[in-house]
């Protein structure tokens, strides 16, 4: 048997913490519950690391204390949505908004903590951390979620999840079978994921532009025509350009030169937070905007009305006031 020097395992693990956040991220839904079951894989790989004995590399050996770490703390866990989650059809834009606190929403999650602001990183691997996959990893049982994420996302093979979840490969077969047959239903579509191309980087900055003057014309024409936009808490969900349209215009409290965004990056999209004027002429956290681009123009919006992320996402506090030629 093989003993670990304990002082080496900061060097030899470390390397390994941010694509395990990306892991715990996949697995939860929630960077804050990412990050805390991080430091307990971390925890119990140290106490366990002197008797590590090298039969699989340290990277694998990481992913399996990780994986049993999630699936513990799922355990009577309700899942996270996003509001098309919750099973109920496409909202009227003049219905009331209804909001629950009592739902644990799904999370964006910013590019630098999943490391997906890598150039070096592949497409397929930001692929697995956009917000569609991420919510749609939610439908799915815990175990299945965690053999879907090890067989697909991890490339393991089927012995070695067996191993990790102290199941059998034909369970683990089974499982995945049965988890490919409910993401099939979500329909997910080959999404952009990684930097825009220059012809997006126009339709974003047009995107910002219509937000500060308040077009309504100007952001349904850059929506495709069956766009979807939600915006956790308020369980409701809105299909169709223009049912997003009579939406902002008759709910939305802003007014012209009233939404100021800055841009930010999550879940390998193109994120905004949008900043509302106050009555002190200053601008505050008003809601993050993830949006999923299309060939054909914007395609999905997640509008997540929690002032919180603003700071997570490496965002001001509050923005001074600017002149309406901003």
């Amino acid at each position: 048997m093989a003993i670990q020097a304990q002082e080496d395992f900061p060097q030899v693990t470390d390397p390994y913490r941010r694509e395990l956040l990306a892991h715990c991220y996949r697995m939860t839904g929630s960077v804050h519950d990412a990050e805390d079951l991080v430091q307990e894989t971390y925890l119990r790989a140290w106490r366990a690391y002197h008797g590590f004995e090298g039969r699989s590399s340290v990277r694998t050996w990481l992913y399996r204390i990780a994986t049993n770490v999630c699936l513990t703390s799922l355990e009577g866990r309700a899942r996270r949505p996003l509001p098309t989650g919750l099973g109920a059809p496409s909202s009227d834009a003049g219905t009331p908004l209804e909001e629950s606190g009592e739902i644990p929403w799904l999370e964006p999650a910013p590019d630098t903590v999943l490391g997906t602001d890598d150039p070096a990183l592949v497409v397929a691997d930001r692929d697995t951390v956009r917000l569609a996959f991420v919510a749609a990893l939610q439908h799915l049982p815990a175990r299945q979620r965690a053999v879907l994420i090890l067989r697909d996302v991890l490339r393991w093979r089927a012995a070695e999840v067996a191993e990790a979840l102290e199941t059998t490969t034909a369970s683990v077969n089974s499982a995945l079978q049965r988890a490919h047959a409910t993401l099939a239903k979500a329909d997910l579509h080959e999404d952009a994921v990684g930097e825009p191309t220059p012809e997006q980087r126009q339709v974003l900055d047009r995107y910002v532009e219509a937000f500060w003057e308040k077009d309504i014309d100007a952001i349904v024409s850059m929506l495709t025509r069956d766009a979807i936009w939600e915006m956790p808490p308020f369980t409701g969900w809105y299909q169709g350009a223009d049912n997003i349209g009579r939406l902002i215009a008759g709910q939305c409290p802003g007014g012209v030169h009233d939404m100021w965004m800055l841009p930010t990056r999550a879940n390998g999209q193109p994120a905004f937070g949008l900043y509302m004027r106050g009555e002190d002429g200053d601008f505050h956290p008003f809601h993050l905007q993830v949006l999923t681009l299309g060939p054909d123009g914007v395609r999905h919006v997640g509008a997540f009305f929690d002032p919180g992320l603003f700071a997570r996402f490496g965002l001001p506090a509050t923005l001074s006031a600017v002149p309406v030629t901003a």
